[in-house]
């Protein structure tokens, strides 16, 4: 089984939205990634906030976990500083801070859009 997390970022009331770069599909979704062998689902989540936004942060589980095909995702979620903006890496071409509503209508992955409807 694949293990992954992914990482909801709030600023106040508008979540973080990431286009993913056009080499990987070119879809919006949220801070996400694999989970490294000796790595807990936290640990992830904070490395990839780091990678993926230049986030250092402790992310809160938010006990919830998606299961599909041979894939399991643990959701995370962190709350930023009124006007902190990320540092994208190579793996994302654009940002949008949207209300949860409209963060919803763009992410790609259902799991996710309830996810955002959710918070």
């Amino acid at each position: 089984m694949t293990r992954e997390c992914k990482v909801m970022i709030r600023r106040g009331d508008e979540l973080l939205v990431l286009l993913r770069c056009a080499a990987d599909g070119g879809y919006w979704h949220t801070v996400a990634g694999g989970v490294e062998d000796g790595e807990s689902y936290a640990e992830a989540a904070a490395r990839e906030l780091q990678e993926e936004v230049g986030l250092r942060a402790e992310p809160r589980d938010l006990d919830r976990t998606f299961s599909y095909d041979d894939v399991e995702v643990q959701a995370f979620l962190v709350d930023v500083d009124p006007g902190w903006e990320p540092t994208l890496n190579g793996e994302h071409d654009e940002y949008r801070w949207c209300t949860p509503a409209a963060a919803a209508a763009l992410f790609h992955w259902p799991e996710t859009r309830e996810l955002a409807l959710e918070l």
